[in-house]
């Protein structure tokens, strides 16, 4: 039988996948959705301390995942002159 381990597993594969690609909003969604396996493990092993932190985790990817959409993150890969 498949467990939600595995099942999260799959799902981060195709999310770096999808990453690696370029389709980044996509990949954040498959990504929260292996949280949601990795959650559902944590709480079947009754891993308490787990949890919260895949709870905060998945909290933090969320909102990032919201402010990205919004346009309101201003990042770049690419170094200024003026930032070394």
């Amino acid at each position: 039988m498949i467990s939600f381990a595995v099942i999260g597993g799959l799902l981060l594969n195709i999310g770096a996948f999808l990453t690696f690609r370029g389709k980044i909003y996509q990949a954040i969604i498959v990504y929260l959705f292996a949280d949601i396996c990795w959650i559902i493990m944590a709480y079947e092993r009754d891993d308490f301390w787990g949890m919260l932190s895949i709870i905060v985790g998945v909290t933090l990817g969320l909102l990032a995942f919201l402010k990205m959409k919004n346009g309101k993150m201003n990042k770049t890969l690419n170094k200024e002159e003026n930032d070394l």
